[in-house]
């Protein structure tokens, strides 16, 4: 697409009909499409939660309008995080009693609070992956009311596992606790239960559907596939059947080929790669989500309580945090296709826009990682035409950020003004 300096297309209403409640944003500088040159001075305009148009220069508001003035700031799109867990980030031996200790409905307000950190830190989209409690559906659909305020969500309901996978949450119990527990809704075993704990999924309402291939850090259940092929081609086949993209986690190299080669469209955390996996990520179009904030969360609470992890899971973490960004650096030059995610939950809430510093420090030049969190992320979603750029006909999501964060991705740290939807939720020049 050529250059954006002036659009006029309006989105449901005809040449002359009046807008009915509009808001003129002054940018200082615009960066509306990511990866495309800057703007200078532009007038955003937006009516009923949609960006109507975009002009060169201030234009001044008619009589009746809301003016937004960051003359003084860069304005881009609201950020995406293609990786989030809302329901909670206190990790560890501590999550685990919050895990058992909290029930459902405190959880649903600790993932409402956390959503607001995050849409108040400019990310106004997260893709949700994972919540054994069903707590962010409901988070989901009060935010598309308009009940409360928080990120547009894209939520997978519960992640799928094996048994004793990643995902099990009865390993970390003892047998007798395990004993009273209903069995497990997110678990299979074969090609059959895999097509039907994806249905069950979807029928919760899931949006995307996430699966692991490998073990994990968390569980101490290490990098190993624990998935044959078979399933994790009936997961990905049934969850596409019913138009759901699938987002896998994976650390080890043949958990990730697996996934792949299944048809996964995302690979999150991805920590162990080679050539075979760069070759098949451009075969298929598949994104690599590769969650390095992880690292923060692990060593913050490392510091705070060197106890905080124990056992196997300790022992994974530390080599985590010794490999983590060692894939970016070899498959952003392989041209593997990249989208920003986090992984908050294990890292903390509201402090989303870390890895910006951490993805350029692992090779990525800064527009290129502001890209992945836009442009990227939009795509990866199913969202590129409602979110991702400031363009005629999308979701006004706007934030403003002092600096330039095409120079120095630091500045995506202090948000300063958000508008989600249309609605402005933080505005703090």
């Amino acid at each position: 697409m050529g250059s954006i300096a002036l659009f006029t297309v309006l989105l449901t209403a005809t040449p002359g009909t009046a807008l009915a409640a509009p808001t003129y944003i002054h940018a200082g500088r615009l960066i509306a499409v990511p990866g495309e040159a800057p703007l200078g001075p532009s007038t955003i305009i937006v009516d009923n939660g949609r960006i109507v148009e975009v002009r060169d220069g201030h234009q001044p508001p008619p009589a009746g309008a809301t003016a937004i003035d960051l003359r003084d700031r860069t304005v881009l799109p609201g950020l995406i995080d293609s990786h989030v867990h809302l329901i909670s980030d206190r990790g560890g031996e501590q999550g685990l009693l919050a895990d058992i200790r909290d029930d459902a409905a405190l959880h649903a307000y600790e993932a409402q609070l956390n959503g607001m950190k995050t849409v108040r830190a400019g990310f106004t989209t997260v893709r949700n992956l994972g919540d054994e409690k069903g707590v962010t559906l409901g988070l989901r659909e009060a935010v598309k009311r308009g009940w409360v305020q928080g990120p547009r969500i894209v939520d997978a309901a519960q992640s799928i596992s094996t048994t004793g996978g990643h995902m099990d949450g009865r390993g970390s119990l003892n047998d007798e606790l395990v004993a009273h527990l209903p069995d497990p809704e997110n678990l299979c075993d074969s090609v059959e239960s895999c097509r039907k704990v994806v249905r069950r999924q979807i029928d919760r309402g899931a949006d995307v559907i996430k699966f692991a291939t490998t073990g994990g850090v968390n569980s101490g259940t290490g990098l190993a596939t624990r998935m044959f092929e078979d399933e994790a081609k009936a997961l990905v086949e049934t969850a596409h059947a019913y138009g759901r993209k699938v987002a896998v986690h994976a650390h080890g190299s043949d958990g990730i080929k697996l996934a792949l080669r299944a048809g996964a469209d995302s690979i999150e955390h991805g920590t162990v790669m080679d050539e075979e996996i760069f070759k098949l990520f451009k075969q298929t179009g598949a994104y690599y989500v590769p969650t390095l904030s992880t690292v923060n969360g692990y060593i913050e609470r490392l510091a705070k309580d060197p106890n905080a992890y124990t056992g196997a899971v300790k022992q994974q973490i530390e080599w985590r945090i010794g490999i983590t960004g060692k894939s970016l650096q070899k498959a952003y030059p392989a041209g593997v296709k990249i989208a920003f995610g986090t992984d908050a939950g294990v890292s903390k809430h509201g402090r989303n826009a870390d890895e910006f510093e951490l993805m350029v420090k692992n090779g990525m030049p800064p527009v290129e990682a502001i890209k992945a969190a836009t442009v990227n992320a939009a795509d990866l979603l199913g969202l590129a035409n409602e979110i991702g750029t400031i363009e005629p006909g999308k979701s006004a999501d706007i934030i403003a950020v002092a600096g330039d964060p095409l120079t120095d991705v630091t500045v995506l740290k202090s948000v300063a003004f958000v508008m989600a939807r249309g609605e402005v939720v933080k505005d703090e020049r």
